[in-house]
């Protein structure tokens, strides 16, 4: 796109600069010549790359105002830092141009390598450091997941999933159905306990590094949910496990999580149930997202990975009672359109 080749331009101009000052800093010497390429995108209007030169390598993100802001991921990464979590070093920082230079954690992340015979250690390592920042006092000024973005997030789902995506407009007794399920939900996620939540917390957004794991994408970060973060992590979006293998990582985050005095439901059996709930939101949140992804940025992709959200929601309706209106709307929606949803 030309507007984001502009951006490269300036974007280098600053990176020459901004290394110029960091290699006297650390007496390194002159910058050496390098090279600069694409490290990755994502969902959002972001993107980085990776410097690397002489041995040393360095990540650059671009994140455009005004549709992207970097204020609160320099704020959150500083927070994390405190309680030991491996974020990203930010050496240099451009907030009104949406420049940040960043120290680099690897090119793997967790999806990267992850399969049935490392997922165990893998885990273990992303379950110590989210119980890390669980413990974090609650004091800085972050959101909070309330009624409000709850509700909002829910909505994505009618808005661009069933109205963009499959051209359906509820009638009175689909948003009827909708707006109970819609409560039952955040009437259960405001329940629980809270604490730091990432939003994002899955192995796309972890990298294999030393300390494991590298921590990315926490910008977002608000007060919200205890089970959020976890079920996220095991419940992803490219990836899935056998629902026997999950209740086992879940119960071991369950147990290390009341040792370390996180504010986990005391009942286990209580705890699953509000995972799934939570796991629900986030599952129609996301569908919503990935159809809005599609039909207003043009990346069409993230569609393909639908299927295996509605996967995990019908895991849960089978266990979950509660939720039959949900399975009763979701076959109203197969009926009209005759094809799964």
């Amino acid at each position: 796109m030309p507007d984001q080749d502009v951006r490269l331009q300036h974007l280098k101009v600053w990176l020459d600069e901004q290394l110029t000052i960091l290699f006297t800093a650390q007496g390194w010497g002159a910058v050496p010549p390098a090279t600069l390429t694409a490290a990755s995108s994502d969902a959002s209007f972001r993107r980085y790359f990776r410097w690397e030169g002489e041995g040393r390598s360095f990540v650059v993100m671009d994140a455009p105002p005004p549709q992207e802001n970097c204020k609160p991921f320099v704020d959150i990464a500083e927070l994390l830092a405190k309680s030991g979590i491996n974020v990203p070093i930010i050496y240099a920082e451009d907030l009104e141009r949406g420049f940040l230079l960043l120290n680099d954690l690897g090119n793997k992340t967790y999806l990267d390598v992850i399969d049935g015979e490392n997922a165990d250690d893998l885990f273990k390592d992303a379950l110590q450091a989210l119980l890390a920042f669980q413990q974090l006092p609650m004091d800085a000024p972050l959101p909070s997941y309330d009624v409000a973005l709850l509700r909002r997030e829910l909505e994505l789902f009618p808005e661009w999933y069933v109205g963009r995506e499959l051209g359906i407009t509820f009638d009175p007794k689909q948003l009827a159905l909708w707006q109970r399920v819609s409560d039952l939900l955040i009437d259960s996620a405001l329940a629980q306990p809270k604490v730091l939540v990432h939003r994002d917390y899955m192995p796309r957004n972890l990298m294999l590094s030393e300390p494991n794991p590298g921590v990315l994408d926490f910008q977002d970060a608000v007060y919200g949910p205890v089970t959020y973060d976890v079920t996220c992590l095991f419940k992803d979006a490219f990836l899935s496990w056998p629902d026997a293998r999950v209740r086992g990582w879940l119960e071991d985050y369950w147990l290390q999580a009341g040792k370390s005095g996180i504010p986990v439901q005391p009942d286990f059996e209580d705890f699953l149930r509000a995972s799934d709930l939570m796991g629900v939101q986030r599952h129609l949140k996301v569908i919503g997202i990935f159809a809005r992804i599609c039909h207003r940025d043009g990346k069409p992709r993230y569609l393909g990975d639908v299927p295996r959200f509605f996967a995990y929601i019908e895991a849960v309706l089978a266990r979950r009672p509660e939720l039959a209106e949900l399975g009763e709307l979701l076959v109203s929606l197969r009926q009209l359109v005759g094809a799964p949803v």
